[in-house]
């Protein structure tokens, strides 16, 4: 006696809907692979764009930070061959961008009884990347302690990687202006005299790696604008 078509059909599928139901499982997984590799794409590429902004904000602190701590001393030997220690606010435009050199107040020092005091030398500039050939990068250079220049000496290590251009101004209260240059150690300049304030602004390729580059800015303020001179204190 035959069975009912009807029952037959439930002992199983058939090839083809084995296939159909193979080839439904294949989509759905590769949508979901897609789904799951576009999100941690997305999260690698929101991370890199954090940290740079980081990067970049940091930088820019740190330099307006040190800046404000910049201070220069009209105690100096007369006899320049016994000059030890000279301090100054020298900065220069150029092609390839601002750079200033000047001694501070910002010294950290790092052990309790080290022998070191919160003076240094510091520098700002752009110079080319050595890893990467035809990018720039801001360095940072600092020495421990106020020699007979402050434009050299110590260590320097990189601050902001690729960086398009790096731009200081200060303001002269005389003039009302701002200057690109500043000189404190040069009748012709700003001798014994700081700017007021200091505008920093640096210029990178855009954070999210398409568009025009991104600028980001801030302001210093100077307190210490006249040379120390500790014999006007004497009571």
């Amino acid at each position: 006696m035959r069975r009912p078509a009807s029952r037959r059909r439930q002992h199983g599928m058939t090839l083809i809907e084995i296939m159909a139901a193979m080839a439904i499982l294949a989509i759905v997984s590769s949508l979901l692979y897609s789904a799951f590799v576009a999100t941690a794409r997305n999260k690698e590429r929101i991370e890199r764009e954090i940290d740079r902004y980081h990067e970049i904000y940091a930088g820019i602190d740190r330099i307006a930070q040190e800046l404000s701590m910049a201070y220069t001393s009209a105690h100096r030997n007369p006899n320049e061959a016994l000059r030890t220690m000279i301090t100054g606010f020298v900065a220069k435009e150029a092609s390839s961008g601002s750079r200033v050199d000047f001694t501070s107040f910002s010294h950290r020092r790092l052990y309790r009884n080290a022998h070191e005091s919160d003076q240094n030398e510091l520098s700002y500039f752009l110079v080319t990347d050595p890893k990467r050939q035809g990018q720039k990068v801001l360095a940072r250079r600092e020495q421990r302690r106020v020699d007979d220049d402050f434009h050299k000496g110590g260590q320097s290590q990189i601050l902001i990687e690729n960086v398009r251009s790096f731009e200081l101004s200060f303001f002269d209260p005389p003039t009302s202006e701002w200057a690109g240059t500043w000189d404190t150690t040069s009748t012709a300049g700003q001798p014994n005299r700081l700017p007021t304030q200091a505008k920093i602004l640096i210029t990178v390729p855009n954070v999210k790696g398409k568009g025009p580059d991104q600028t980001f800015g801030t302001r210093a303020n100077l307190p210490a604008t006249y040379a120390l001179n500790f014999a006007a204190y004497k009571l």
